[in-house]
């Protein structure tokens, strides 16, 4: 590349020469050139800003379709854990109950009700049903039973179907 001259020129000697020589220098200072990656861009689409209406529309639909299948498949779920707690606690009560006829020879009565466990010091405290009424307790109980304990469902009046059903033991 430097083929002109050796030398470089001095005082104004070979203009020419000269820059030809700077052009030189400056080329062969200049670090190897690495190829550049190109990133893409994507392209703005003219008159493009967000979303449109319609498919905001579509977003919302599909949520509330989510939404409602959930609910749907959620709600009898709940009522089921009610009653299937409902049953547990008057299975445990009943134990309690039991226990308390081991240890006194007779069953608690209706007046004393299921307060006679906790005073026996036999269960803590006295749950509420799923519902948050108070367990039922009568002695005898019914169909001939010593006592029964029952919970009348979700309405909290005697008798119903479904959510409302009594449930006893």
């Amino acid at each position: 590349m430097m083929t002109e001259i050796e030398n470089p020129p001095r005082d104004g000697e070979g203009d020419r020469a000269r820059s030809a020589w700077w052009r030189g220098l400056r080329v062969g200072l200049r670090a190897p050139s690495t190829p550049r990656l190109r990133r893409a861009v994507p392209l703005p689409v003219p008159g493009r800003n967000g979303f449109t209406l319609v498919e905001l529309m579509v977003v919302i639909v599909i949520i509330g379709l989510l939404a409602t299948i959930v609910v749907i498949n959620v709600m009898p779920a709940a009522d089921r854990a009610a009653v299937t707690k409902a049953r547990a606690d008057i299975a445990t009560l009943e134990q309690g109950v039991d226990l308390y006829h081991l240890n006194n020879r007779r069953y608690p009565t209706s007046e004393e009700g299921l307060e006679a466990l906790v005073a026996a010091d036999i269960v803590r405290r006295l749950p509420d049903d799923p519902w948050s009424n108070p367990y039922r307790y009568s002695a005898p109980g019914r169909d001939g039973r010593p006592f029964t304990i029952a919970t009348w469902g979700a309405d909290g009046r005697e008798g119903g179907t479904g959510e409302n059903e009594d449930i006893s033991n």
